[in-house]
């Protein structure tokens, strides 16, 4: 069902939602004064839709580094008649105090605050205004949601002196959420009397005190017949809490679980707190223990352990506590704990780090609130898939996806997360991914790329882009993609690492693209960007990866691409092509790439005139003879040689070197190439060669044309033949065959 899930199309309400929110003004709203968001006055919209417009806002505004966030978003929610909200999910400094004053007026039934460190006191307040219909809050990470601002002496000038001081809040209690049944306070400040706050609730179901650090829980006694579930995440326990715990006997869900790396803990479990919770928890369904340290050994001796296949049967668990079970737990939570390891575990559903069942069920139970445990759980995904094989590819994938997206100021996970992805993406799991899910990791990948200057980040995420197809797969975001490697490539210091990752994915994505993405790159300082870091290298008297990519790229983004060719010429390209030919000349890579580069940009006739000097025309001349990389250097520089003769002979504005002279060398260069040679070309159009053929002017450049038409259909057939009816070529090679000026060795060709 998961390859279903991924594969299927967005749900119609989504696309509208997500259209909707990127185009507010030309859809539900108009803009007053030009700065005020304002929805149409006959727009009436329910709950089930203000809801998901508004969670769907907060997610694009957290994971989409297009989205512009609006200031008066939430005013358009501030009238229940017209808009109605029922379940809202609001995340970290998307959401101001103003922005939930904003809809006060609104009959909350659930609203989740996590990590929203800006809001203040002012929203405990507005929080009042909900207290009738609100039945589940969270203020997880809402650290100074506590805190008010005093503004000493009152006086305007004091202020500059003193600046506000944070004053925490102590009388606020839940007096009147008369309904209020969910509740999660993780992560609260310090200070506040969570018992006095609390005890104005008649009936809690669920209650998160994560990270709190409370020496008495007697109180949550007083919900003994409500509570449900309980997590008490990172608090260091004792004797008392374990005895209070036991006592609330409806409990579902009991998370005692802690980071054992976090700071030390007295409390260590054992057997006989273990067997507690068995006899007087009768209810438990789910139980998370994970990194506690056993205080004695809670496990049955291998011998006696029943042998067979793995069972989740209370009566043959290796854990001697979990024998008094009545069924198996739904879940168990044991990472990081020794436990995870026993061969029968009474659980449908384990976290632990033996394998990648546990791993994965670690991710998905912790993503969302717990990154520091999550990111050691995708470090060993990590190692699963690097090492091993996946079993659970796309669940695993998905997983990632979320924590990334989750996460995003998270280094840890960034780091990770980064790093998983690069494995779970490779060529062996190709087959089983939608173009969806690729889209999804390539969405995160630049996202991470954006957020994270921190070179791990920034290799992970070059190196994940390098196992999609390119360009293709990163065609809907190519502009982006661009800029983000520009980005890396103009940074002053670099790492060589990425340095070359980067050149490579810039080469390979204006390779065999439209006109218009080399255009709109070109215009990006692409050109720039390529020479300087030739410029370097040249420097370091180095021609490395780095230097044949920058050149290769430069010949991929000119091709056909008169504005590029110019801004080569115009940064200085030639004089960087010459210093490159005299540092290097052994480099037969290199010099086929400048020559390719030169090809496209003698292509252009307003520029040619720039080639015409002695010391260009020598240099072309001499390359004639060269035998580098087959015969590619000494075709590309006869090609130059070819668009320069066509300008004919008053084109030809120096004294050295003599034109015949070098048409002279031409023919004999032409003459001794292998007409079958393979060839490390390609051509999208043939419309620079064939512009050749209908002159007389020229009978040198006609015969290079026709020999570099003749070489490409009889070697590679099935891809030339197409291409040469397709852009005329039959009809111009018959007129050719015609005329009095060609040479009779051209027209047999041409036959």
């Amino acid at each position: 069902s998961l390859k279903m899930a991924s594969d299927s199309p967005e749900s119609l309400m989504t696309l509208c939602t997500d259209y909707c929110l990127r185009n507010l003004e030309g859809t539900l709203c108009y803009l007053l004064d030009n700065e005020t968001l304002r929805l149409h006055p006959d727009i009436f919209l329910p709950s089930e839709i203000c809801d998901k417009l508004v969670n769907e806002y907060v997610e694009l505004v957290k994971t989409d580094s297009i989205f512009e966030p609006h200031e008066s978003f939430f005013t358009l929610f501030s009238d229940p008649r017209s808009t109605r909200l029922a379940r809202i999910h609001l995340q970290e400094h998307i959401v101001q105090d103003q922005d939930l004053e904003a809809i006060r007026k609104q009959d909350l039934v659930e609203l989740y605050l996590t990590n929203c460190e800006k809001l203040t006191a002012k929203s405990l307040q507005t929080l009042v205004s909900f207290s009738h219909t609100l039945i589940s809050l969270s203020l997880f990470g809402c650290c100074n949601i506590f805190y008010e601002e005093e503004n000493p002496g009152g006086c305007e000038d004091d202020c500059l002196v003193n600046p506000t001081r944070q004053v925490l809040v102590k009388d606020f209690t839940f007096e009147g959420f008369s309904r209020l049944r969910f509740l999660n306070l993780g992560r609260l400040i310090e200070g506040v009397n969570v018992e006095t706050l609390l005890r104005p609730l008649a009936s809690l179901a669920a209650l998160d005190l994560s990270g709190i650090q409370l020496n008495d829980v007697g109180f949550l006694t007083q919900w003994k017949d409500s509570l449900v579930s309980l997590v008490l995440y990172n608090m260091d326990l004792s004797e008392e809490h374990i005895q209070v715990i036991a006592q609330l006997h409806k409990l579902r869900h009991l998370d005692i679980s802690r980071d054992h790396l976090s700071s030390y803990y007295k409390f260590k479990l054992t057997r006989r707190v273990l067997n507690l919770f068995v006899e007087n928890l009768v209810n438990l369904t789910s139980l998370d223990i994970s990194g506690h340290t056993m205080l004695e050994n809670c496990t049955i001796p291998s011998m006696e352990e029943k042998m067979g296949q793995t069972s989740i049967e209370p009566a043959k668990s290796s854990i001697a506590p979990f024998r008094g079970l009545k069924r198996p737990l739904q879940f168990l939570g044991l990472f990081e704990t020794s436990l995870c390891r026993l061969t029968h575990i009474p659980a449908y559903k384990v976290s632990g780090d033996k394998n990648e069942e546990q791993v994965l069920n670690a991710i998905e139970a912790y993503t969302e609130h717990r990154p520091e445990i999550t990111s050691r759980a995708i470090n060993l995904l990590f190692d699963i898939a690097r090492i091993e094989r996946c079993s659970q590819l796309l669940r695993a994938l998905q997983l990632v996806i979320t924590a990334l997206k989750c996460h995003k100021d998270d280094k840890n996970i960034q780091v990770t997360g980064s790093a998983a992805l690069f494995y779970l993406t490779n060529s062996e799991y190709r087959m089983e991914q939608s173009v969806k899910l690729r889209r999804q990791v390539i969405q995160v990948v630049l996202n991470g790329m954006e957020s994270y200057q921190e070179v791990t980040v920034q290799r992970n995420c070059c190196l994940t882009l390098c196992n999609f197809s390119i360009p293709e797969e990163l065609e809907f975001q190519y502009r982006r993609v661009n800029e983000l490697l520009l980005n890396i490539l103009n940074q002053s210091r670099q790492d060589e690492s990425i340095q070359r990752i980067a050149v490579h994915l810039c080469n390979a994505l204006v390779c065999q693209v439209d006109n218009d993405h080399k255009e709109a790159v070109g215009k990006m300082g692409f050109v720039m960007t390529m020479l300087k870091l030739i410029q370097k290298k040249l420097a370091d008297k180095t021609c490395d990866q780095v230097m044949e990519f920058s050149w290769s790229a430069l010949w991929n983004i000119t091709d056909e691409t008169p504005d590029n060719c110019e801004m080569f010429l115009n940064y200085s390209g030639m004089k960087l092509f010459l210093e490159c030919l005299k540092e290097f000349p052994e480099k037969q890579e290199l010099h086929r790439n400048m020559l390719g580069l030169l090809g496209n940009v003698a292509e252009v006739k307003e520029l040619r005139p720039q080639l015409m000097t002695s010391q260009f025309i020598s240099v072309f001349s001499n390359l004639l003879e060269s035998k580098a990389d087959g015969i590619e250097v000494s075709y590309n520089a006869c090609g130059v040689l070819s668009h320069i003769m066509f300008d004919g002979p008053e084109a030809w504005g120096i004294c050295e070197p003599h034109r015949e002279e070098v048409v002279k060398r031409m023919w004999a260069a032409i003459q001794s190439w292998d007409i079958n040679s393979r060839r490390n070309i390609n051509y999208r159009s043939f419309e620079p060669i064939l512009r050749l053929l209908p002159q007389g002017i020229s009978p040198v450049s006609q015969h290079w044309a026709t020999w570099a038409l003749y070489n490409l259909v009889s070697v590679y057939p099935d891809k030339y033949c197409p291409l040469l009816i397709k852009e005329g070529g039959i009809p111009l090679l018959k007129d050719m065959i015609k005329m009095a000026s060609a040479r009779q060795e051209t027209k047999e060709m041409a036959r």
